[in-house]
C-alpha cells in the first residue's frame, strides 16, 4: 500500500456535492483506503479567468493499485460525475489529479507525478498543505509550505463559505 495526495476541484453546478461524491466514490473504490480530507476552499480560476471560482479539496488514500491503474479509476469517476474535457483550464463538474504518489516520479505521455500543480497553484497546495504539511516534494526537495511561501503568483484562496462577497 502506498499514500497517495489526490487534488479535486469543480466549478460548475452543485460544485460543493461534486466533490463530495468523488471523495465518496474513491472511499468505497475497492483497493483503496481513505486516510484524510482536507477542508474544503473557494479558488480563484487558474489559467482561463473568466470562469466560475472552483472549490478544491484534496485527499490522502492509501492504495495498492499502480500510478495508471489509480489514474483510470480517477476518470472513470469523472467520468461518471459527468466530466467533460473540452478546454485546458476551463470549466469541469469535476477534476481529479493524483498529486503525489508515495516519493515516485513518473513524466510519461500518461502520467506526469508529481503533479505540475504542486509546484506552482494556491488551489492545489493550500488543501494539500492542510493534510500533507510534513510532506517534501520529491523532485524540488522542499517542503509543501515552503513551495508555498515562495509562489510568484498564488491566486486567491478562500476557505469554503469565508470568500467575501465582492469577488466573484
Amino acid at each position: 500500500m502506498t499514500d497517495v495526495y489526490i487534488g479535486l476541484g469543480s466549478n460548475l453546478g452543485d460544485r460543493l456535492s461534486y466533490i463530495q461524491q468523488a471523495v465518496k466514490m474513491l472511499e468505497f473504490h475497492d483497493g483503496i483506503k481513505m486516510l484524510e480530507t482536507s477542508s474544503f476552499y473557494e479558488t480563484e480560476p487558474y489559467g482561463v479567468k473568466d470562469q466560475d471560482w472552483f472549490i478544491n479539496a484534496a485527499v490522502k488514500i492509501s492504495t495498492e493499485w499502480t500510478p495508471v491503474e489509480l489514474l483510470r479509476i480517477c476518470q472513470h469517476i469523472e467520468s461518471k460525475l459527468g466530466r467533460k474535457r473540452e478546454m485546458r483550464w476551463g470549466p469541469r463538474v469535476i477534476d481529479l489529479d493524483i498529486l503525489l504518489y508515495g516519493d515516485q516520479i513518473i513524466a510519461d505521455d500518461i502520467l506526469t507525478i508529481p503533479h505540475p500543480a504542486t509546484y506552482d497553484r494556491a488551489c492545489c497546495i493550500v488543501p494539500l498543505l492542510e493534510i500533507a504539511e510534513d510532506v517534501i516534494h520529491p523532485i524540488l526537495q522542499r517542503p509543501m509550505d515552503d513551495i508555498y511561501q515562495n509562489l510568484e503568483f498564488p491566486e486567491e484562496v478562500y476557505l469554503y463559505g469565508t470568500k467575501p462577497k465582492e469577488i466573484t
